[in-house]
């Protein structure tokens, strides 16, 4: 079950028009192809997206599974929309309420265990060697976890366990974190058991219908075995404009252990069906990842070109993501920016600035411009600007 409803509200002009799962990442991919191809990849063929906020996007994306191999008979892969029921339910209000909402979804299935995740992390994860784990531990929750930061540990679910991996604490986004164990947001439950805390937390009005605020303490509280599964690997939750920026130059990063190369744990993606891309006489293209329909007549340095992308001869594109279909006129100028899809940025149009060519340091950031939005030329779009419309 991936939960994929978030609007992503710290994306800004990005996640406007789309729900956060559905945003462009790495040249050629979304955010859900990560849990997906991992779904995949460990031997899980059925799968439900639990989507609500402006969901078009992301269920035209998703379409029949094909490209994730889940176009199947029986099981392969559901949107899972909020809807009206007998007992006035719609809305999703939390992530234990969303599962809450679909156990007759999950009982056609009559599974023994289920996994929850989230639908806009990037990783790579082999789900069946955590669910090995699991059923050896003969735990009723494993929760997927990793050392973080002891600075951002407040930002996560937060527990402690002990040397056999048992949890004996949990907190979600504590003020003063007493571990740095934090929660991806990946778990594996027991069906039966996970069932009956789900009722009973819908029952009970008092409570938080989410799985960090309610579901976790109560069944530690209860004395349930919960453990925890250590993941060393890579993992990003692109929460903001800078994780976006910075989870995408890490895939031009060679010390960066995310492959996305590895024939064996392949990353699925819809194909957008274009030529391959091309770098005429006056393109330069330098230590960057171009997808197929580019074409590249400027400067490309350092930077994630998307399907369809232009760039016109004397454009320059440095440290920046260009989303699909977007084109970059002649004399425009972009360094450290985002740019959305199907964008025109017109003639000697300046977006973003090199940190060290800023004076106040604290004026400098990613530059934001949103999905379908037009610069005329000559307009200057400085460092930290979040742009939906056409200017």
């Amino acid at each position: 079950m991936i939960l994929a409803g978030g609007q992503g509200s710290r994306l800004y002009a990005l996640t406007q028009d789309m729900a956060k799962p559905a945003v462009p990442y790495g040249g050629k991919y979304r955010l859900i192809d990560f849990p997906l191809s991992n779904c995949v990849n460990s031997g899980f063929d059925t799968v439900g997206i639990l989507t609500q906020y402006l969901p078009l996007v992301l269920n035209e994306y998703i379409g029949n599974g094909h490209p994730w191999g889940l176009d199947r008979v029986h099981g392969g892969v559901h949107t899972l929309a909020p809807y009206e029921s007998s007992g006035g339910k719609s809305w999703y209000t939390g992530t234990a309420n969303a599962i809450y909402q679909n156990i007759s979804f999950v009982d056609r299935y009559d599974p023994d265990y289920v996994a929850i995740l989230a639908g806009d992390h990037i990783y790579k994860m082999d789900y069946s060697k955590m669910l090995d784990y699991h059923k050896k531990q003969h735990a009723d929750a494993t929760i997927a976890v990793l050392e973080v930061p002891w600075e951002e540990a407040s930002r996560f679910g937060i527990m402690t366990a002990d040397e056999n991996g048992v949890i004996t604490e949990f907190a979600e986004k504590p003020a003063e974190p007493k571990s740095n164990l934090a929660s991806m947001g990946v778990y594996i439950y027991s069906w039966k058991v996970l069932k009956e805390y789900l009722i009973a937390n819908e029952n009970n009005k008092d409570e938080k219908k989410d799985f960090g605020g309610n579901i976790i303490p109560n069944m530690l509280g209860d004395g349930c075995k919960m453990v925890a599964y250590h993941f060393d690997g890579y993992w990003k939750d692109v929460g903001t404009i800078d994780s976006l920026w910075e989870a995408n130059m890490d895939l031009l990063n060679p010390n960066v252990p995310l492959d996305l190369h590895d024939p064996n744990w392949r990353v699925y993606a819809r194909n957008p069906v274009m030529p391959p891309h091309y770098a005429g006489e006056s393109g330069f293209i330098e230590n960057s990842m171009i997808a197929e329909g580019c074409n590249i007549e400027g400067t490309v340095d350092f930077s994630i070109l998307f399907a369809g992308a232009k760039i016109e001869k004397g454009a320059t594109v440095r440290d920046s993501i260009i989303m699909n279909n977007t084109v970059i006129k002649s004399g425009a100028v972009v360094e450290y920016a985002v740019i959305g899809e199907d964008c025109v940025i017109g003639e000697n149009v300046q977006v973003g600035a090199r940190p060290e060519a800023i004076v106040d340091k604290d004026s400098w950031g990613i530059a934001v411009i949103g999905h379908n939005v037009s610069a005329s030329p000559n307009a200057v779009i400085k460092p930290k600007a979040m742009i939906s419309d056409s200017l």
